[in-house]
């Protein structure tokens, strides 16, 4: 939800009952200061952060949201270091955290999450290999400690409200909410994701498994298929030693870069990446479609 949820987006959920959070993404520290402080200024509901845990400035991240009063930080992307989970408890604010399994999250609620996401490979974006069917079974019947909120692949109320049924406390939306009236998505991102069937959004392909590629859920396009294309040509260079292995890693990870802001703001749906969810295919059944 990197660019999509942002300001604009966030009060609105806020505003109308929910809990929107803003997606830091790749922001620096005084952009999402901004981002916080546009928001506030929309919304006076509670909201909360979303920060990679990879992101090189994740300490001032968490900072900047202590320093602006938000309430809730979720780290995502991975096993959150401790020193930012001591740093969002010292500075007072509720922690959540992603968890893919069961040992996992009852080691993150040990080491202090106030609540959990389980996010199934149903989502967009970066994914796991679990679908959100099996990691509920897994994790709800046995975690009571703290909050879990489920994600991935969520598109009706009638879904939501079974895995409430189950133990969960609430949802975690994207898919559906980039389509919304209120997401500065481009129109062509908006229009593509109306199109979409859920088989559409389909995780990338990895050819080659000494050149790791995260999967992550999109739309397929122009640019997924040059992917392909594009590992294949670097794998060819590294056979023939024009490349390191550490060289062509870095090549195969740098085609992206930037590729979402391209679809998202831009509106080039043919060369940008167009992270979806399999809820993708729901998207066009109610009012909120812009």
């Amino acid at each position: 939800m990197s660019w999509v949820s942002e300001r604009h987006l966030v009060s609105a959920i806020s505003n109308a009952g929910g809990f929107g959070v803003i997606a830091c993404g790749s922001m620096m520290p005084d952009m999402l200061a901004a981002e916080i402080a546009g928001t506030q200024a929309l919304t006076k509901k509670p909201f909360g952060v979303n920060l990679i845990t990879m992101h090189p400035h994740l300490d001032d991240l968490v900072r900047v949201c202590l320093e602006a009063g938000v309430g809730h930080v979720v780290l995502a992307g991975g096993i959150p270091p401790g020193t930012a989970v001591r740093a969002v408890k010292d500075g007072g604010a509720k922690l959540i955290c992603f968890t893919p399994a069961l040992v996992l999250a009852k080691r993150l609620v040990r080491s202090g999450a106030d609540a959990l996401v389980i996010e199934g490979s149903e989502a967009g974006g970066h994914i796991g290999p679990v679908s959100l069917n099996v990691l509920a079974q897994e994790i709800l019947p046995h975690v009571h400690d703290v909050p879990i909120f489920v994600a991935g692949g969520l598109g009706r109320g009638e879904a939501i409200l079974a895995y409430l049924e189950m133990g969960a406390s609430g949802a975690q939306l994207g898919s559906r909410f980039a389509a919304a009236e209120e997401s500065i998505a481009h129109a062509n991102f908006k229009k593509a994701f109306v199109r979409a069937a859920a088989r559409d959004a389909v995780p990338s392909i990895q050819l080659d498994e000494r050149f790791p590629v995260i999967p992550v859920r999109g739309l397929v396009n122009a640019g997924t298929k040059r992917f392909l294309e594009h590992q294949a040509i670097t794998l060819a260079r590294f056979q023939s030693g024009e490349l390191t292995k550490d060289e062509a890693q870095l090549d195969i990870e740098h085609f992206w870069a930037g590729a979402l802001r391209r679809a998202v703001i831009d509106g080039d749906v043919e060369n940008g990446s167009m992270m979806a969810g399999q809820s993708v295919g729901l998207a066009a059944r109610g009012p909120w479609v812009g």
